[in-house]
């Protein structure tokens, strides 16, 4: 899960443009697509592979931030006859068009996944395929990856499977949307489910032990005096109740796939006690009251995360999942290690195909489980070198993620060095207390703090100096002031 996720709003200002591109080119990231990969997603999107089954009369919906194009998923819940829920998840169908050792596919490979910029993003597949033919948009037919899940009335899942489908989208919402139209009880009666649905299984994920962090985005947003402000964006209800919807599927994904002896799952240990307890520490600092008897899931789901305090925090626990990896199986053996400690289930990425390469092969090794057939062996092929490929791509992201806070932050503070701000120290660093974390609320900052001639106090709200602020080197620097 990404520490903070960064978007840029009518903000168009060269120089921060320009820092931006210039990031993509020191770290390597892949920039126009080929010709030949570009002939060849043509001429897939001319002659896809479509599927026998018709079920375009299954009115599906998606739900994406606003103006989003590349869209993996649609969903439509309804109530069961005699008890219950029944939902039907489409997942755009990127083997449709993607033929196995093909240029498409050799650089979908290349490039693992689509990185994700304040100004633009980098895609995993042309956008031909990923802004269009494969892309699930309102009133287009599309193939589709189509999941029917059946639930009790408690929200726990008793039977799931998936099969090839043309479906079509009636409508493309966004989560304010949403949002308003339940609140206000004008939701049509599927989208209405969607909270219902959505508070049945965070009661679920509770119960099991499983952690949703509600991480706040950051927004760059342009003022009239064409300066640059970086706020925080609070995640929406909806917004948690679509997420489960996808959780919920892959978590009968995995469930799949380790019944019939072959897959491929997401996997995190649990976090160990010192980056808990660093944790403790932070929350002491940012004056959240944590008690020793209550656990970390139950107090991450106590934050608000419209509080900047409790953002600040939100965005440490991040730290948290850290080490996720994937675990390949076969042969009928048990995976080793099974579980993703924050879902506390067996869980497998399988709901973006069109954003991040596995999921297209977790789609087909479902497939199969669900026909009782074996996968492709264009899919089991690749397994063993899948985890390794996931890994480099994540590693990429991360690093487009954390750079790209560091150039924003460094970009919007450059003119103000020198000045002072209200601010939290909210970590110190152990082998040496004069260097540490502070948390700015205005803006919305976190930075490195340097004491040379007293050690910082954690929890304090101090006043602090900015006194370094570089674009060209991605750092900001506070001292006491």
């Amino acid at each position: 899960m990404p520490r903070r996720l960064l978007h840029m709003t009518g903000a168009d200002g060269g120089a921060l443009r320009a820092a931006l591109a210039a990031l993509r080119t020191r770290l390597g990231v892949p920039g126009a697509f080929p010709p030949g990969v570009l002939a060849e997603a043509e001429r897939a999107v001319a002659a896809p592979r479509l599927p026998e089954l018709d079920a375009t009369d299954v009115p599906l919906f998606t739900i994406d931030p606003p103006g989003s194009v590349d869209l993996d998923q649609a969903m439509h819940l309804a109530k069961r006859p005699g008890g219950g829920y029944r939902v039907h998840y489409a997942i755009a169908d990127v083997a449709a068009f993607v033929t196995p050792g093909g240029a498409l596919d050799a650089e979908a490979h290349r490039r693992v996944t689509t990185l994700y910029f304040p100004d633009e993003r980098v895609p995993l597949h042309p956008a031909v395929l990923s802004e269009d033919a494969a892309s699930l948009l309102p009133d287009r037919t599309r193939p589709a990856l189509l999941w029917r899940l059946d639930l009790d009335s408690d929200g726990r899942v008793g039977a799931a499977e998936v099969r090839r489908a043309l479906v079509r989208s009636r409508a493309r919402l966004d989560y304010e949307g949403v949002q308003k139209a339940i609140d206000s009880a004008t939701a049509e009666p599927a989208l209405a489910l969607l909270k219902e649905i959505g508070t049945l299984r965070e009661a679920l994920e509770t119960e099991r032990g499983g952690i949703s962090l509600n991480v706040p985005e950051q927004e760059v947003v342009e003022r009239e005096d064409d300066s640059y402000a970086l706020v925080y964006r609070a995640p929406l209800p909806a917004d948690g109740w679509n997420a489960q919807i996808s959780l919920m599927t892959g978590m009968a994904a995995a469930d799949l796939m380790i019944a019939s002896g072959t897959g491929i799952l997401r996997t995190l240990p649990a976090a160990p006690d010192g980056a808990v307890g660093r944790l403790r520490r932070t929350a002491t600092a940012l004056r959240i009251d944590w008690p020793h008897h209550v656990p970390y899931a139950r107090l991450v789901r106590s934050l608000d995360p419209r509080l900047p305090a409790h953002a600040a925090f939100l965005q440490e626990c991040t730290a948290l999942l850290r080490g996720a990896g994937y675990t390949v199986f076969s042969g009928g053996h048990t995976p080793d290690p099974a579980l993703h400690a924050a879902v506390a289930a067996p869980y497998a990425h399988c709901t973006a195909p069109l954003r991040r390469l596995v999921d297209r092969y977790t789609g087909e090794l479902c497939l199969a489980a669900v026909a009782g057939a074996a996968p492709p062996e264009w899919v089991t092929a690749a397994l063993e070198a899948l985890p390794r490929e996931m890994a480099e791509g994540t590693r990429l992201a991360n690093t487009v993620e954390r750079e790209c806070v560091d150039l924003v932050e460094a970009a919007l503070l450059q003119g103000r060095v020198g000045e002072t701000f209200e601010a939290t120290v909210v970590d110190v660093r152990e082998q040496d207390p004069t260097v540490g974390t502070v948390h700015l609320e205005e803006p919305a900052v976190v930075g490195r703090i340097e004491s040379p001639s007293r050690n910082l106090p954690l929890g304090d709200r101090i006043r602090v100096r900015l006194t370094h602020a570089d674009p060209g080197t991605s750092k900001i620097l506070f001292a006491p002031a």
